[in-house]
């Protein structure tokens, strides 16, 4: 099966490649690359970026957790300004969307208007998270999918899918082909927080997550080939 909308999340530290912090202009091009021959093929592409790359406030104890989350949000922000920069250079036309205006940076966003701009061929990056503290860039990812209508969210990690175990601590670890997103729920198995992959079951959308890190992997994503973990609603 090849989608026909989809919406791409990315982890910020995937992006960050070996560097963990920051950008890899290297990975972020690489990545450009690969969803521009996605757009070619006429698919419609909504994306959210995670914000690790720059800050993890939930390690922060010491501080107000939506003060923190407030940070988070922003550092969403700064990761979809570069990679809109980097998916332009590459030859695709973007649009910067946000849940409160950020000056000239980002618009408001509107569903129909992302949709009416995806359907336009244009990339639309959702920055800026939910626009509320206490969630993490699973739940606007999740929120943007069911709103614009996606067919799937592909979510693009530094892990290849979803194992029984960490596989860095077990090297006999399971990783699993496919699953329910019930299974997410009922063993609270952490791939996605447990508000996001409840919203995403109730509202029937599948979710394919595997390796940033693999050739063509957002490619094979799309495309239906069998890769990282599909998890059925």
């Amino acid at each position: 099966m090849e989608y026909k909308r989809i919406l791409l999340k990315l982890s910020g530290e995937a992006l960050a490649g070996d560097k963990h912090q920051g950008f890899s202009e290297e990975e972020v091009t690489r990545v450009a690359g690969e969803v521009k021959k996605v757009v070619d093929k006429g698919i419609q592409v909504g994306i959210v970026i995670g914000g690790g790359n720059f800050w993890r406030g939930r390690s922060s104890n010491d501080m107000d957790r939506v003060k923190a989350d407030q940070i988070g949000m922003l550092a969403t922000v700064m990761n979809c300004i570069y990679a809109a920069d980097a998916f332009r250079r590459a030859g695709m036309k973007c649009r910067l969307m946000s849940p409160y205006a950020i000056g000239d940076v980002t618009e408001l966003y509107v569903r129909d208007k992302a949709i009416e701009a995806m359907e336009a061929g244009e990339v639309v990056f959702f920055a800026g998270g939910s626009g509320h503290p206490f969630f993490s860039t699973d739940m606007p990812a999740v929120l943007r999918a069911v709103e614009t209508q996606c067919d799937a969210i592909l979510s693009a990690k530094a892990i290849d899918g979803v194992y029984d175990s960490d596989p860095k601590i077990n090297p006999n670890a399971k990783k699993y082909d496919t699953m329910k997103m019930s299974d997410i729920v009922d063993q609270k198995l952490g791939v996605i927080d447990l508000a996001s992959a409840v919203l995403a079951m109730e509202n029937h959308m599948p979710m394919v997550l595997f390796g940033l890190n693999e050739e063509n992997s957002i490619i094979k994503a799309v495309s239906g080939e069998k890769i990282g973990t599909l998890v059925e609603a």
